[in-house]
């Protein structure tokens, strides 16, 4: 039997705020450090088939890699930080790509992994609406990553969708790198499980505590 698809989708923050005490450069290596695990979660299910893409987002949004990539050939371009926050910009560009075409009928839910260390500068509700409005960002599962104390929590939630689900805090590198691997193969695990329930997923497996222990003397 073919193999079903599950759509993962980092949507990432490259504001000029991420070039502050090097957040940038650990986001790269974190998700770097992450995608063996992500191999491996998508490897224990045999009947789908993860494919791994990503939105960077500051002034503006654009794919930052376009072609949804088996994860078993997925490797990482490092992202650089330029301009604001135009987190609206990035749901409408995940948004375009969860209707159906381009996503195949017989796909498992997508899943969506948001990481943002500050707020909002567009009309990023009417995005999120925007993503809410496509069956598949609708049924999506999704986690959120707040980095540091002023990332916009309230706002993360609401992407979250789901006052039960926690937001993953990192306030130091090792935190970070704790909640993308986290983040990843939860949200990998829970996307190609094959209970697809109702149009709200469930709660995640294991998404039980919202902070990485653990610091390396950093704080954001």
């Amino acid at each position: 039997m073919a193999k079903r698809e599950v759509h993962f989708i980092w949507l990432l923050d490259c504001s000029g705020s991420m070039s502050v005490n090097g957040k940038i450069g650990e986001l790269n290596f974190a998700i770097r450090e992450a995608i063996p695990e992500m191999q491996q979660a998508a490897k224990d299910n045999a009947a789908a088939s993860l494919l791994v893409r990503a939105i960077s987002f500051a002034s503006g949004a654009t794919w930052h890699i376009d072609e949804p990539t088996p994860v078993e050939d997925f490797t990482w371009r490092d992202l650089t930080t330029y301009g604001g926050t135009d987190m609206g910009a990035a749901f409408r560009l995940a948004a375009g790509a969860l209707e159906t075409p381009p996503m195949p009928q017989r796909a498992m839910r997508p899943a969506i992994a948001l990481v943002s260390d500050g707020q909002p500068m567009d009309d990023w509700r009417a995005g999120l609406r925007a993503l809410n409005s496509t069956p598949w960002g609708k049924r999506a599962v999704r986690v959120a990553v707040a980095i540091g104390a002023d990332a916009d929590k309230a706002m993360l939630q609401e992407f979250l969708g789901n006052p039960e689900l926690p937001i993953l805090e990192a306030n130091s590198p090792r935190q970070l790198a704790g909640a993308i691997r986290w983040a990843s193969t939860v949200a990998v695990k829970a996307a190609s499980s094959p209970k697809q329930g109702t149009e709200q997923p469930a709660k995640p497996p294991m998404m039980t505590k919202t902070r990485v222990e653990s610091d390396d003397g950093v704080v954001w």
